[in-house]
């Protein structure tokens, strides 16, 4: 029988994804309802055929989340979320994920996605990654994303210049021509948007 662990901070959806894989015969699932939370059932249980993540719980902070649950569980951690961009689930599957789960997935889906990803499987829902974010933030070059980064930090064009090792002149020019893809109006609306659509 599976082991899996569902961490998520909204109560009815983790209840409700977790009531549903078992009535399924998925597996024996376990839940958590904050990152923190669920690396100490790891840490007591061991490892899990497969942990699902919320992308925008406490504790996650972006990624980095996903990459401490990784190392704690040693076996499949895969991402699931609502609101996160395709651009999102792509960064998240180079940094390791077994997969992501969007949850507008059908039940069916979700049932066959999890059991995909027990079995070692990668699962990336080619018509969510296919889909244009919104905004166009899919358009955005990995370069463009870091520079975005350092906007949304508040740090000038020479700081961002001197942390990714370039030219101020090249700074000014990827924070144009993501600003053109974004449609903002300045680096400061192009930050907001990147915060409001959770871009980074």
């Amino acid at each position: 029988m599976a082991r899996l662990l569902i961490a998520d901070d909204h109560d009815l959806v983790r209840e409700t994804i977790a009531a549903f894989l078992q009535a399924e015969g998925v597996g024996e699932v376990t839940t958590a309802p904050s990152l923190g939370a669920a690396l100490s059932i790891v840490q007591q249980k061991g490892r899990f055929d497969l942990v699902l993540l919320d992308y925008n719980m406490p504790g996650m902070d972006g990624l980095s989340g996903l990459t401490r649950m990784i190392t704690a569980n040693k076996g499949p951690v895969a991402i699931l979320s609502g609101t996160a961009t395709p651009g999102i689930a792509e960064e998240a599957m180079r940094a390791g994920a077994a997969g992501f789960v969007p949850k507008t997935l059908s039940s069916k889906s979700m049932v066959t996605a999890v059991r995909f990803m027990i079995a070692g499987e990668v699962f990336a829902p080619f018509a969510f990654l296919q889909q244009e974010s919104r905004i166009g933030a899919g358009n955005l070059s990995p370069r463009e994303v870091e520079v975005l980064r350092g906007v949304c930090d508040g740090k000038s064009n020479k700081e961002i210049a001197r942390d990714l090792d370039v030219q101020e002149v090249t700074v000014k020019l990827h924070v144009k021509t993501l600003s053109r893809k974004l449609n903002a109006r300045n680096r400061t609306h192009a930050a907001m948007i990147a915060r409001d659509q959770n871009l980074l």
